[in-house]
């Protein structure tokens, strides 16, 4: 049996190293009132990502070090409302988010 080895990728909030299927990609989305953060859990938005695991405390963590806007490269203030909710959501059995909650959020048909 061959083993694929899976992309890795570094949380912006605990700093530790994951597989990137472990992690949420976040982008910054641009609109009137400036940037905010938005869940990708398809990761399928245009635009660079940072990642972060789907747990408050990494959450907590990567806005008291203000880790997204440098992850992300914006030197604005970043509005984290949705994405806080995110965070927060009830998971499904799985331990994942629900998707047809998430896609709703981020404004996709399910």
């Amino acid at each position: 049996m061959v083993r694929r080895a899976q992309p890795e990728r570094t949380c912006v909030g605990c700093r530790r190293r994951a597989p990137a299927s472990e992690l949420l990609r976040i982008v910054a989305v641009r609109d009137e009132a400036g940037h905010s953060l938005r869940p990708d859990p398809l990761r399928r938005l245009p635009g660079r990502g940072a990642n972060m695991h789907p747990d408050p405390a990494c959450f907590a963590l990567a806005v008291r070090r203000r880790a997204f806007g440098r992850a992300l490269r914006i030197t604005e203030v970043l509005d984290h409302g949705v994405l806080a909710e995110h965070v927060d959501a009830p998971t499904t059995t799985s331990g994942q988010p629900d998707r047809a909650r998430v896609a709703s959020r981020v404004g996709r048909p399910t």
